[in-house]
């Protein structure tokens, strides 16, 4: 899994980004609010790490922000602030969870285990569309231009994603995040796998749209009939 660690203290990103790759998980670190949201837009986080005390925009506009756009990464809000009113205001904000600094690592490695272990989120919408294709997740039934057929739960649940997302490139991790959990512990080729269902999918709905790999980073759906 990727964390974000949206951090403005030095020493402490400088320990606590070491013990979290220790246990597997891969991990960026930015020092601002502004640059935290950037990167939160990028959808590509299995969770973030959020100080609420930060440079420019705090940790609470953030995390306000962030829940506006209907991001939904898992938050773990980390603050001095310790009083009963501060926690309700974090977690009111959107966050998952609130650890009070100073903090034992062994309590925040839990508190990551514990959000890492929540399911996927499911798509937003009922029934995306892209282009000439319609998806209802109730009945998992794609229709194209001139035809239908049923998908199994996983090949919805990411076509689902990249249609929610046409046209932008979607990251490997944040995929699998989306379709298996954040630290699901699945083999790599599963997702080369399901993509190469999806386009037997598209062709055999007589869909226009294709799923396009984008080497070293993932894949993203365009329409052919747009010209993309």
């Amino acid at each position: 899994m990727r964390i974000l660690l949206v951090e403005d203290d030095e020493a402490l990103c400088a320990a606590v980004a070491p013990l979290l790759e220790r246990e597997g998980y891969r991990v960026d670190v930015c020092r601002d609010g502004d640059d935290a949201l950037y990167y939160m837009r990028q959808r590509m986080f299995g969770l973030c790490i959020l100080d609420r005390m930060l440079p420019g925009r705090d940790g609470l506009s953030v995390l306000r922000a962030a829940r506006a756009e209907g991001l939904d990464t898992p938050v773990l809000m980390t603050t001095a602030l310790g009083l009963v009113g501060d926690r309700v205001d974090g977690l009111d904000a959107g966050a998952d969870d609130y650890l009070v600094k100073p903090f034992d690592v062994r309590e925040l490695l839990a508190r990551v285990r514990a959000l890492a272990r929540r399911p996927a989120p499911v798509a937003v919408s009922g029934r995306p569309c892209c282009g000439d294709l319609t998806l209802d997740m109730g009945t998992l039934v794609l229709t194209g231009d001139k035809e239908q057929c049923t998908l199994s739960k996983k090949e919805a649940e990411l076509l689902a994603a990249l249609m929610e997302n046409a046209g932008q490139t979607l990251s490997r991790s944040f995929l699998f995040g989306r379709v298996w959990g954040p630290g699901a512990d699945v083999e790599e080729a599963s997702l080369d796998s399901y993509v190469h269902f999806i386009r037997r999918r598209l062709r055999a709905v007589s869909s226009r749209v294709t799923v396009d790999t984008v080497r070293g980073v993932g894949y993203r759906l365009l329409d052919g009939g747009t010209g993309a």
